[in-house]
This record gives structure tokens, C-alpha cells and sequence, in this order.
């Protein structure tokens, strides 16, 4: 089977809920980074075979919104593009599907994209079809009804605190204090105010022009939600999310707004055009579990995976876990044995950088392959906890 390889990884900034990037759909968002990618390869959009772009809160505004934002991005009429979704592991179920295309001989460049803009997401309703008779017809908020949804309810009952409930239900399990949840999600935004002190997010992130009423547009250049003041002290003093919980506003993801992309390539590609990749896809693997502890994914995941690749958790030089929860992170961490790990998560995650659903795996995997090339490193893990019950991982190598 032919290798896989990532060129080009880049993300924007990623916004604040209702932030800078809010004038900007998702499909804006998109366009913009499949452009800077093309740019940053030297390639041409002739070059490309397919466009795959993961978008979890789809809607009309930009159906298929691959070749929606293909098009936009001004690729050629003959570039096809679909859309993916796997909720917050759809970014990098985009970069697997690509990886496959590759591998398989079907394609030799794929252009991926990962995409959210949770500041407009819609509501909408479900009984103005045919009209409502009689009465009010309730408008339901998307993005907290994905949330509650996840799951079939015949099955597994109402979720009635969302996601938080399926976070405290693993501080639970694991005896996961509400103190830990603080003290970790205080170093994430440590870790990330670092690595923009330090310049260490130069080289993968690409500005973004965004519109204003009056005058030029303003650049947006650099991640708004990274709290440079956060403690543990700090953290301590926010409402628990749930009556008597550990999960709070600090300890929990944020929701944003962000694209990320790459190129995922063939070797005979790579000759042709003369790029130089910078990682190597090395394989991955999904598995389901229960959607009210569907913070505990990333384990089954990558026990399913290693095996497959012959590696283990000791080969890998960084890992990445995205960070829905603190206390989701530390219930991993605790079944692997790693807790306090250097190599976890080392310029911050979901709780300091945002999570923009669709768009955290392509950022994940930016991140850590510029990480994995700073430090020399050799293997990269990805993984990633998915709302409704899932975990998905990666595993990627340096060249």
C-alpha cells in the first residue's frame, strides 16, 4: 500500500464565540485557508484531485460545503469536493479519508480542510413545514441541541446536563477532583500564551481579513481565547456548570470559530511538484463507546490502534488529546498511566486554544506536526474524544 504524506498544514486564528471572525461563515472560513494552503505548497489547484472538508453543524447555507468552498476558493470546475462529519473528530476523519484516497491509489492530492463558525450556527425549527395549526412553534438553538441530541434518547435516555453531564460522570469514575480539572486547566492556557510568546505558532498559523462596515478590512492574527492571567486561583472562583459538578466555563472547552488545512499527498506526487511534506500518515483507528462517558474514547481508540501499527504509547514523542473537559483529558491520562506527562497536549488544547468543532482535528494534527519538527521528533499521536460516544486516533511520523 502507497504512503500517505501531510504538506502544508495550516490553521487560522482560532475566534471567540461571537468574536473577530463572526462577520465570516464557515465556507469564508474555509476558502481562505484552502488558499493559503495551495499558496504555501506552490501547488496550483490543477494539481489537486479532491477537496474534503469536515464541517460538524452543517446546514443550506453551503451544502457539501467541500465543493462549496472549492469553489469559492477558485479551484478549477473538474475539482470534486464532499463534505465530513464525525462531531469533533470530523477534522481529522477528514485528513484519514484523504490518507485513504492515497493509499489506495484513487488520488495522488487531496486538499483538506477543517471548518466551524459556532458564532453562526443557526435556529430553526421543525414544524413549519406544513405550518402550525394551533399554539407556538418553538425555535431550537442548534449547537446546544447537537449537544443534547447526541445520542438516541430511546436508548439512553435524556441528557439533560449535555456534555458536561458526560464529563462529570467521569469525574466521578475516576475520582477526578475539581481542584485537578483547575490546576489543568490553568497550564493549558500557560502553555499556549507561552508558545505565542515564544513565536512558536509563526510558522502554522495564516491571518485572516475580515470585513468591517466601514474602511478596510482588519487582519486577524492571533487566537483570541488564550487567558495569559489563568491559575488555578483563578479557575477556582467560576460557577460549577451542573449542581454540585466539577465542570466549569474554565475547565471546559471553549466554543469558537477557526479553519485548518493541509495537503495529504502521494511520493510520486511530492517528486513531481517538489514539496517537501512534513509528516508521514502511519494509520489510525475509531471505535465506539458509551455516549455518556464519551469522554473516555481516546482510549479504546488507541488501543485499537498501536497494535495495528506496531508501536506503543512509549514510542510516541508527542501526544495531542483534545481537551473537551479537563477532567476528560485526566481520565485518560489515569487509564494510560501517564499523568503529568511532558508530552501531553505541550502548547495547550480545546480549553486555551478553542475548539471549533470541525476544525479541532486539522488543528490538532498543524500543531503537533510544527511541534514534531521543532523538537526532531519521530511519532505524533492523535486522538480525540467525539460527542455521542466515539474516540478516534492517529498516529503520524516526521520526514
Amino acid at each position: 500500500m502507497a504512503h500517505a504524506y501531510i504538506a502544508s498544514p495550516l490553521r487560522t486564528p482560532v475566534g471567540k464565540f461571537g468574536g473577530s471572525l463572526t462577520p465570516l461563515s464557515a465556507a469564508d472560513l474555509a476558502a481562505h485557508v484552502l488558499r493559503a494552503v495551495l499558496q504555501r505548497s506552490g501547488a496550483s489547484g490543477d494539481a489537486v484531485d479532491e477537496v474534503i472538508v469536515a464541517q460538524s453543524y452543517q446546514s443550506s447555507e453551503a451544502p457539501c460545503i467541500g465543493r462549496y468552498a472549492a469553489s469559492l476558493a477558485g479551484l478549477p470546475e473538474h475539482v470534486s469536493g464532499y463534505a465530513v462529519d464525525r462531531r469533533c473528530g470530523s477534522g481529522l476523519q477528514a485528513v484519514i479519508d484523504a490518507a485513504m484516497q492515497i493509499q489506495t491509489g484513487a488520488a495522488d492530492c487531496v486538499l483538506v480542510a477543517g471548518v466551524e463558525s459556532m458564532s453562526n450556527i443557526e435556529y430553526y425549527s421543525t414544524r413549519m413545514r406544513w405550518g402550525a395549526r394551533l399554539g407556538d412553534a418553538a425555535f431550537h438553538d442548534r449547537l446546544e441541541r447537537g449537544r443534547v441530541n447526541s445520542q438516541p434518547v430511546s436508548r439512553y435516555g435524556v441528557m439533560a446536563g449535555g456534555a458536561a453531564e458526560t464529563a462529570e460522570n467521569l469525574a466521578r469514575d475516576y475520582r477526578i477532583t475539581r481542584a485537578e480539572s483547575d490546576l489543568y486547566a490553568a497550564r493549558s492556557h500557560q502553555r499556549a500564551s507561552e508558545a505565542w510568546k515564544s513565536g512558536r505558532f509563526e510558522a502554522e498559523v495564516v491571518a485572516v481579513p475580515v470585513p468591517q462596515r466601514k474602511g478596510e478590512p482588519l487582519w486577524f492574527s492571533r487566537d483570541e481565547g488564550v487567558r495569559e492571567d489563568a491559575s488555578p486561583e483563578v479557575m477556582a472562583k467560576l460557577p460549577a456548570l451542573l449542581r454540585d459538578g466539577t465542570v466549569t466555563a474554565g475547565n471546559a472547552c471553549q466554543q469558537n470559530d477557526a479553519a485548518s488545512g493541509c495537503l495529504v499527498v502521494s511520493e510520486a506526487w511530492l517528486a513531481r511538484h517538489g514539496v517537501q511534506p512534513m509528516g508521514r500518515f502511519v494509520g489510525w483507528a475509531a471505535t465506539g463507546c458509551d455516549p455518556l462517558r464519551m469522554g473516555i474514547g481516546p482510549v479504546p481508540a488507541v488501543a485499537r490502534l498501536l497494535p495495528r501499527i506496531g508501536l506503543s504509547l512509549a514510542d510516541m514523542d508527542l501526544i495531542e488529546i483534545n481537551e473537551a473537559f479537563a477532567v476528560q483529558v485526566l481520565a485518560a491520562l489515569r487509564e494510560w498511566r501517564i499523568e503529568g506527562d511532558e508530552r501531553v497536549n505541550v502548547n495547550g488544547s480545546g480549553i486555551s486554544l478553542g475548539h471549533p468543532i470541525g476544525a479541532t482535528g486539522v488543528r490538532i494534527m498543524t500543531t503537533m506536526l510544527h511541534e514534531m519538527a521543532r523538537r526532531g521528533a519521530r511519532y505524533g499521536l492523535e486522538t480525540m474524544c467525539i460527542g455521542g460516544g466515539q474516540g478516534l486516533a492517529a498516529v503520524f511520523e516526521r520526514v
